[in-house]
């Protein structure tokens, strides 16, 4: 077999470019047929988002054939998975797996990399390793595994990096960090660990809709899941929330912040705070029951964010 010639960094300022600043990170799609995934992807495209996002859960669709699934359904969509566990498959697959979906897809693919969450590592079998030592062992197989194919340009990939250790690991091992369920005032603290290179690319849950009690009540049933997490409770204490914010389904302060809520013009704010602290990209996830409601609040949210 013929020696090939390394490929060439990521260029960051071209794959910032490529993201777009506004994406959408959708959950729903783990849950849904292709055929109603391929509608989605299309409706996103039309509507000018720059990048779809896409989580993986032990029960859901495996994030690289998902991906492929997308990219399929997309002209020039950037895809990204948010996050694909480490715990989910080996480096190497996770490698050569990239890599194949990259050059298929001519470079519109990112590959976002997590250490996921005690109870769902258990739940697959797996021991839960310490998470900054874990991840970085995992990149340094990743990086030793050889890949055949043509390859014209490394994949972008990014980690689900929320405190100062792991998003020091983001900025030095990867081309930035994809942090999930913060504040502005993370992204702030984040910019300033990273730098003013990496790729710093928040996610932002909202709910979209004026009603204060009905918006927030969505919002507490959506964030439920992460208050019982350790590695969310854990950032946001750092934030200088206390454990009883976390009460009785988060106190509106806490809620407020981490899921706004309201019309597409004052969320569309809360958007550009996480940009004035310093993100390049936002994934925008709207929280609402059926895909098809979602997809509606981002054509609502679109005028106010992607122009």
């Amino acid at each position: 077999m013929a020696d090939r010639t390394a490929p060439p960094p990521v260029d960051l300022p071209a794959l910032k470019q490529r993201l777009g600043r506004t994406g959408v990170w959708l959950a729903s799609l783990s849950t849904v047929s292709a055929d109603e995934e391929r509608r989605a992807v299309t409706a996103i495209e039309e509507l000018g988002y720059g990048t779809l996002w896409f989580g993986e859960v032990p029960a859901g669709k495996e994030s690289l054939a998902h991906a492929a699934v997308l990219l399929s359904a997309s002209r020039h969509l950037m895809i990204a998975t948010g996050i694909a566990s480490i715990y989910g498959r080996d480096a190497t697959a996770a490698a050569n797996g990239a890599n194949t979906l990259s050059e298929a897809w001519q470079n519109r693919f990112v590959l976002g990399l997590g250490v996921s969450h005690l109870p769902l590592v258990s739940s697959r079998g797996h021991d839960y390793g310490k998470p900054v030592a874990t991840m970085r062992a995992y990149l340094d197989a990743m990086d030793a595994t050889p890949f055949a194919a043509p390859l014209p340009g490394r994949v972008p990939r990014v980690l689900a990096a929320l405190r100062p250790k792991m998003l020091e690991l983001a900025a030095t091992r990867a081309q930035g960090a994809h942090p999930y369920f913060v504040t502005p005032e993370h992204t702030r603290r984040a910019r300033e660990v990273l730098g003013p290179g990496p790729l710093l690319a928040p996610e932002q849950a909202v709910v979209v809709d004026t009603d204060p009690e009905r918006a927030r009540a969505t919002a507490r049933e959506y964030a439920a899941v992460y208050l019982a997490l350790p590695n969310y409770l854990g950032n946001l204490r750092e934030l200088g929330y206390s454990d009883s914010d976390f009460d009785s389904g988060g106190s509106d302060a806490l809620i407020d912040a981490v899921v706004p809520w309201g019309d597409p013009q004052t969320l569309g704010e809360h958007i550009r705070a996480h940009y004035r602290a310093g993100a390049d990209h936002v994934a925008v996830q709207p929280i609402a029951q059926t895909l098809d409601r979602q997809l509606e609040d981002l054509r609502r949210l679109a005028p106010a964010l992607t122009h």
